[in-house]
Parts: structure tokens; C-alpha cells; sequence
């Protein structure tokens, strides 16, 4: 996976950005971008992590997992 990525989920654009074990999930704000959660990659189904290892940002369990990440940070008050 490269530095940063963008993914497109039920329309919303969202940047993905790997640390080392963990998964930033951002938005972008003009020319910055917004870090919404960070997420443990092992938490992640492993088909999310191959898709994210290959840059398939198209993958339908990354897509998934996103969806889960972004729900869990709306329960939150995010």
C-alpha cells in the first residue's frame, strides 16, 4: 500500500493511510485532511487487508470494513 489512498463509499470520500500496525481512516478538508480514527489492522477481516495490501480501494470488504469504521465514529459523536 502506498502512503495515502482514497476510497469512495456510499459517495463519501474518505483517506486511508497506513502506520506501521494501524489503519488512519481521515476525510479530506480542503488541503488537509481530517483523521477520523485510527484502526488496528488486525481488527480488520483479512480480505480487507489484502485489498488494502494490493490498493484495491474497489474491494467490496474493504468497502465493508470502511463502513464499520465510519458507523462506529458517527456512535461516537465524530
Amino acid at each position: 500500500m502506498s502512503d495515502e489512498m482514497t476510497i469512495t463509499v456510499d459517495s463519501e470520500m474518505y483517506v486511508l493511510r497506513r502506520e506501521g500496525d494501524r489503519l488512519k481512516v481521515g476525510r479530506r478538508m480542503g488541503d488537509d485532511t481530517a483523521w477520523l480514527d485510527d484502526v488496528d489492522l488486525a481488527t480488520l477481516p483479512a480480505d480487507a487487508r489484502i485489498a488494502l495490501e494490493r490498493g484495491n480501494t474497489s474491494d467490496a470488504a474493504l468497502e465493508l470494513a470502511l463502513r464499520g469504521v465510519v458507523a462506529a465514529e458517527v456512535r461516537r459523536g465524530g
